[in-house]
């Protein structure tokens, strides 16, 4: 026995010495705050708002930083140099998923976002990349002008109903993109669907940053158990992803077997397989490319653009700036176009510094190293997690869409904050589209309504609190504010040219 323990205390001295040599040929890790023994940074971890705490922790620690939990390293990018220096020019080093359980559990886990890297990963880009590049653009505007106008009469009628027209319009253009449906009431079952699997995203917490993705066991605890929360969540929820992938999905199909389906992503990627008896996988494949279209268009679109009308609540002044562009360069006898896109720099840089102000995925989401790395003298080990903090790169609290103009007009010449739409190989594919509905949306509302504050009681302006829900997508918390037209005569041509439409 004693010759056992012996060789015990043996193999333990020598697996030390071991790491200990291991750990002196190698690099240090990046810097970070105080870990304990065993747990490391779990302690210190924030639980909401971690995009606010790793930004503060960045002012000491750098624009890399090095977190470990229970033996998982986590690294915290704060710059757009350093996310661009690893997420794209070392992108394959960095275009895997962790695993991210609390999406997975709520059925997230078959779109292009989520997938982890590899061959089916690459065979959704390539479809959404073809079907959304730049170029593609022209094609989808007359469905942006159409539902651009379809918000604006809405907005007119119930003034008091922003936040469901916003949802309504952004709603209603990927559907018809991704689905052929146009959405013209509002008891239409598409925007309760969309409504439903956005409300996901919301409210999932921070991917790859709950205690479930650090203690998988947790999926299998009860509801009352501590640190379940989101578990709980993702089973009580599952039904409404479900639905969103299931449902367009049967809808296309009976649409197509009628003949009175109308073209759309996935109607053309059915026509491909016509004839051909799909796999249980290939039918994923093509429900999950078809509900990406939504997840990464129709959801952020619709935040950004309540963050627009926060932002005009608590900065009038560029609303009205915004609006003296409009009138001299459009005038009253018409409403914009993406003709006159070039002739509306001022609507092009608010469209930007609403993507900036306040980034609808404040942490993007996380990407995962799948090879050991030096970056700049530190060490960044095989398997970390890799979040890029979008918020604390975009952090300037102030709404200013003239920093954007050279410093010779007054400007900060800063460029576009392209890092909102992500890095690498897993930049968003339909980001041009999004930028799009955003602009001509702007473009609309600075046209024809006036987004105004609400008053109290006593006759008192209420200015909302910039307060943001948490998921992977930020979307302001609810507040009160009004629309209303901005004259008679604007209300005629609206009224004239939604008469016009045939649906």
């Amino acid at each position: 026995m004693e010759h056992l323990h012996f060789a015990i205390a043996i193999g333990i001295v020598s697996l030390l010495a071991y790491l200990k040599r291991r750990s002196a040929k190698r690099p240090p890790y990046p810097p970070g705050p105080p870990a304990d023994p065993l747990i490391g940074h779990l302690r210190v971890m924030p639980t909401e708002k971690h995009e606010s705490v790793f930004h503060e922790w960045s002012k000491l620690y750098g624009d890399v930083m090095h977190l470990k939990i229970l033996g998982r390293n986590m690294i915290v990018l704060n710059s757009v140099q350093a996310a661009t220096d690893l997420l794209e020019k070392r992108s394959a080093l960095y275009s895997d998923r962790p695993n991210m359980n609390v999406y997975v559990g709520i059925g997230w886990d078959s779109i292009l976002v989520f997938l982890p890297y590899g061959q089916r990963f690459r065979k959704h880009r390539q479809l959404l990349h073809s079907h959304f590049g730049q170029h593609a653009g022209p094609k989808f505007q007359p469905i942006q002008l159409q539902n651009a106008l379809i918000l604006a009469q809405g907005l007119m009628e119930n003034t008091k109903d922003y936040q469901h027209l916003l949802g309504r319009y952004t709603t209603a253009i990927v559907m018809r993109i991704a689905y052929g449906h146009q959405i013209i009431s509002d008891d239409d079952e598409f925007v309760r669907i969309a409504h439903d699997s956005g409300y996901t995203l919301n409210n999932s917490g921070p991917p790859g940053g709950t205690a479930v993705d650090h203690f998988p066991i947790l999926t299998h605890f009860p509801s009352w158990f501590p640190g379940t929360h989101y578990a709980t969540f993702a089973r009580n929820w599952r039904w409404a992803v479900d639905r969103l992938h299931d449902r367009p999905y049967e809808y296309v199909k009976q649409r197509m077997a009628e003949g009175t389906a109308e073209h759309s992503f996935l109607s053309e990627q059915l026509d491909t397989v016509s004839g051909k008896t799909l796999t249980d996988d290939e039918i994923r494949d093509l429900k999950g490319s078809a509900g990406a279209i939504f997840a990464a268009g129709g959801e952020t679109t619709w935040s950004s653009l309540e963050t627009f009308f926060l932002a005009m609540l608590h900065y009038p002044e560029v609303q009205k700036k915004g609006q003296r562009e409009i009138d001299s360069v459009i005038g009253p006898d018409r409403l914009p176009t993406f003709e006159d896109f070039n002739s509306l720099p001022y609507v092009a840089r608010v469209t930007q510094e609403i993507l900036r102000w306040h980034p609808t995925a404040p942490l993007g989401v996380p990407h995962r190293s799948t090879e050991d790395d030096i970056y700049k003298g530190m060490f960044i080990p095989k398997g970390s997690t890799i979040f890029a903090n979008i918020m604390g790169m975009a952090l300037d609290e102030s709404f200013n869409p003239d920093r954007y103009l050279p410093k010779s007009q007054g400007g900060s010449e800063e460029p576009y904050f392209d890092a909102v739409f992500g890095f690498g190989r897993r930049i968003c594919p339909g980001r041009h589209l999004a930028a799009a509905s955003i602009w001509i949306a702007v473009a609309t509302l600075f046209a024809t309504v006036n987004i105004n504050k609400v008053k109290d009681e006593d006759g008192n302006e209420i200015i909302p609190e910039l307060d943001f829900e948490t998921g992977i997508t930020s979307r302001p918390k609810y507040f009160p504010c009004t629309t209303t037209p901005r004259s008679d005569k604007v209300v005629r041509l609206v009224s004239t040219e939604f008469d016009a439409l045939s649906f």
